[in-house]
């Protein structure tokens, strides 16, 4: 039953996810945003609001436990981590995979302005956030600094996409697929969709990404606890693949159509927040649970990993102003390693918590 409504589920994030790319363009049309506010705002905040859910209900609404404090700041720190390697190689094989539709073969046309600026800004956030687990106990209390500093961080980041120049050149925009159901406003121009039945398919593709990852979750979790797996690799591997999917077909969508930044700033742009936002959750409501230790030791090394993964995607592409979809795949590699890790770690042959 559960791999049937894990089939079921699949369906419906990937129909939400083709609504919402369709529909958070034409969003971003209407009020005349640049591209970069599109995608690193609006996309990656609307398809991250899954992977946030779970550390929210874990942590402020899971009884303030250790075991579901433990579950929820695994939770946060494993999306940052997906994003930064599992999602990279899944938009590398997409661009791979379509190369012969892209008039670009696997060279990626990105605004690497727009990337630069949400990777500096994830570097940022994310560095102070895991500095704060380094703070002894005696000053825990800067903890809630550091929250309110992050959120700082944030708001200026989304601000700086906000205020920059609109009117994105990505070209013709496929028809809003709600667009017939708005029958007054299909008569009056059928081309031009109403920015209220642009709302209407916004808001229609969140509801399914996000009960279809409800739902997804909840199957993985039943079939994980079947098979015995432990809550270390649920919080930190399993639960995160399963909500970074709608990141994931947001970016192959968009490679497939060449819109190259649109698809990067969804991932890079969803990084950004969650390395702000759902760490100041696990800062002011689990703050004994954010902190480094013999037992959460591995869980936190997943952060060191983002970090390699920026760096070695992200730094030749400062350096060379350009983006090949084989790079991408680097990621991969990394999360590999660190599932490795994690195996070796839970089988006690590695000795960390």
């Amino acid at each position: 039953m559960d791999v049937l409504v894990l089939a079921i589920a699949f369906v419906v994030i990937l129909v939400g996810a083709e609504l919402f790319t369709n529909g958070i363009e034409w969003f971003g049309r209407k009020l005349e945003l640049a591209e970069g506010a599109v995608g690193s705002v609006l996309a990656a905040v609307g398809t991250a609001l899954p992977e946030t859910m779970i550390p929210i209900i874990a942590i402020a609404f899971g009884g303030g436990g250790a075991a579901t404090d433990a579950v929820g700041v695994g939770a946060i720190l494993g999306a940052p981590f997906m994003l930064s390697t599992l999602a990279m190689f899944v938009t590398g094989v997409g661009v791979i995979a379509f190369r012969k539709r892209r008039a670009t073969d696997t060279r990626m046309v990105v605004d690497t302005t727009v990337l630069v600026h949400d990777i500096r800004y994830f570097v940022v956030a994310y560095a102070i956030a895991i500095g704060a687990a380094f703070l002894p106990p005696s000053l825990a209390a800067l903890k809630y600094v550091v929250a309110v500093v992050l959120i700082g961080i944030y708001v200026y980041y989304v601000k700086g996409h906000l205020d920059a120049e609109g009117g994105n050149g990505e070209g013709d925009l496929a028809p809003l697929r709600f667009h017939r159901v708005d029958r007054r406003g299909y008569r009056r121009d059928p081309a031009v969709p109403r920015l209220a039945i642009v709302n209407v398919q916004v808001v229609a593709a969140l509801a399914c990404i996000v009960g279809g990852a409800w739902l997804f979750v909840g199957a993985v979790d039943r079939l994980a606890a079947a098979a015995g797996v432990s809550e270390l690799l649920l919080a930190l591997v399993i639960a995160p693949i399963a909500t970074e999917l709608p990141e994931k077909f947001n970016s192959l969508i968009w490679v497939r159509q060449g819109k190259d930044t649109l698809a990067m700033g969804n991932i890079t742009g969803a990084m950004v927040f969650q390395s702000a936002i759902p760490t100041v959750v696990a800062l002011v409501f689990a703050g004994s649970a954010w902190t480094v230790t013999e037992d959460s030791l591995l869980a936190f090394a997943s952060a060191a990993m983002a970090f390699v993964a920026v760096a070695v995607i992200f730094g030749p592409m400062w350096r060379r102003a350009r983006l090949d979809g084989h790079a991408l795949l680097i990621g991969g590699a990394l999360y590999l390693l660190y599932l490795g890790l994690v195996l070796l770690a839970i089988t006690g042959i590695l000795p960390l918590g």
